[in-house]
Order: C-alpha cells, then sequence, then structure tokens
C-alpha cells in the first residue's frame, strides 16, 4: 500500500462497518465482541445511519458512530473514540439511553422495548491500567443481581490489548483495530487470513491508494491530532487552575493559623 491506515480513525471505522456493502462484518463484529450475552446469534441487521457515497467525498463527516437493528429489533451502537474526553463516562450513558428510548414513543407500551447495546472502542485508558481493557456495564444492584438484561454499556480499552496470539473472532477483531496500521496488503499475518479481515484490509487499501478517500482520510487524521492536542492543552490548564486554586487556599488557611495564633498570644498577656 502507499500509506499506512489506522482502522480507528473515524472514516475509515465507518467504511469497515458502516456501510451497506460491509453489513456482513458488523454482523461478524457484533457477534464476535458481544458472543455469549446475546441469546441467540446475529444473521442481519439494518443500518440506520449508513455511510453514503458522498459522505466520504467530503471531509465534514459528523456522524461517525454505526447505528443498527437485527432481525429480532435489537438496537446497536459502535463508536470508536481517539482521544479521551473529560466526560466521557457520562456520554456513554447519555448515548445508550437515547438508544433505548428512542424505541417507543408517547402512547406506546414498555414491552415494545428491546435490548440496546452500546459499544465503545476507545483509544486511551478511562480505568485505573491494572485493570481489564474489556468492561461490561449493566444494570445491576450491589449483590450483582441484573435487574433486567436489556443490553448495557461495553467499552474496550484498546491500548491495553496486547494480543500475542488469537484465539478467538473477538481478539481478532480487536487485533485489526490496535495493530491494523502496520499491516500491508501484500503480506497479511497468518490471523488476518479470514474472509472478514481481508475485507477490512481492503477498506484500508482503498485508504490508501485512492487518492479521494486518502485526501479524505489525511484530513481526519489532521483533525483527531488537532483535537488531542487540544485536550491535552485543556488538561494542563485545568491542572494549572487547580493548584492555583489549592495554593490559595493554603496561603488562606495559613494567614487564618497566623491571626489565631496572634490572638492567643494576645489572650496571654
Amino acid at each position: 500500500m502507499k500509506h499506512r491506515i489506522d482502522p480507528k480513525v473515524d472514516c475509515v471505522f465507518k467504511a469497515i462497518l458502516g456501510t451497506e456493502d460491509n453489513r456482513h462484518l458488523l454482523v461478524h463484529f457484533l457477534n464476535a465482541i458481544l458472543g455469549a450475552e446475546l441469546p441467540s446469534p446475529i444473521t442481519s441487521v439494518e443500518l440506520l445511519n449508513p455511510a453514503r457515497d458522498r459522505e466520504f467525498a467530503s471531509d465534514k463527516m459528523h456522524i461517525v458512530d454505526v447505528k443498527a437493528r437485527d432481525h429480532f429489533s435489537r438496537l446497536f451502537q459502535i463508536e470508536i473514540q481517539m482521544v479521551r474526553e473529560p466526560d466521557l463516562s457520562q456520554r456513554m450513558i447519555y448515548c445508550w439511553a437515547d438508544l433505548y428510548t428512542k424505541q417507543i414513543h408517547r402512547g406506546d407500551r414498555y414491552d415494545k422495548l428491546q435490548p440496546a447495546y452500546s459499544i465503545w472502542l476507545l483509544d486511551a485508558e478511562l480505568t485505573p491500567h491494572d485493570e481489564p481493557p474489556i468492561h461490561r456495564y449493566k444494570l445491576r444492584d450491589e449483590f450483582n443481581q441484573t435487574l433486567i438484561e436489556h443490553g448495557g454499556i461495553w467499552m474496550i480499552e484498546l491500548t491495553k490489548c496486547q494480543l500475542a496470539e488469537v484465539a478467538t473472532e473477538q481478539q481478532r477483531w480487536l487485533k485489526l483495530f490496535v495493530e491494523g496500521e502496520t499491516l500491508n496488503d501484500v503480506d497479511l499475518p497468518e490471523w488476518m487470513q479470514t474472509p472478514e479481515m481481508r475485507k477490512a484490509m481492503k477498506v484500508l487499501h482503498d485508504f490508501s491508494e485512492k487518492e479521494e478517500n486518502y485526501h479524505i482520510y489525511a484530513s481526519r487524521l489532521d483533525y483527531e491530532r488537532r483535537q488531542r492536542t487540544q485536550d491535552e492543552f485543556n488538561d494542563m490548564q485545568r491542572d494549572r487552575d487547580l493548584a492555583l486554586l489549592n495554593l490559595t487556599n493554603a496561603e488562606q488557611q495559613i494567614q487564618a493559623l497566623q491571626a489565631e495564633i496572634q490572638r492567643l498570644k494576645s489572650t496571654r498577656r
């Protein structure tokens, strides 16, 4: 390939999992990630926000998540996140709740609600480093009893996924997103020798070889790099402001102690 392509960049991610031509890849990905959590495997999906050719003809892509409904009316949302947002946890909950609640409208019965699954692939760590990379969040009580089996939030920290070997389809997909930028379609490793991985690699090849596609990719990559830099600057500013606030509080406490010492001295005279 002419250029290395990172499958985590949003336009590439959506081209792999969010187009009509690649719906079978989305089915395979969802079954691989959710696995035993599903009472029955997914056999087909309807894309609710498919990427279209005109979107890839412009670098102004705004909707970069993938939403789908399967033949049981179960709902799925997949999003890739390259930068760590300050309120990302709240956003995850909001997106799942929005996906779940929009199934019914005023006057509808609650029994129309079907499970909703929100999958987040993060190119950052949101939990402590010693925790596992895959987290499954559901509605549970203090005794670990689930209120209702209606999906939940799956969060995968890709930076923690160091996979030397591939034993499952889930590991195969995660390894693609972690190591995809280092791959070359001329000499694919053994773990990439499946129909799904070769098809995903074709998407990377098209972004590398087609000038128009590579222009979109480069623009999105540059945007995400600038966003990451801005986020790091904002973090530094927040740390500085917090340090100044702590310093101000410490100075006020010292002044209060000095005043108390002077008061005590004056009462002893």
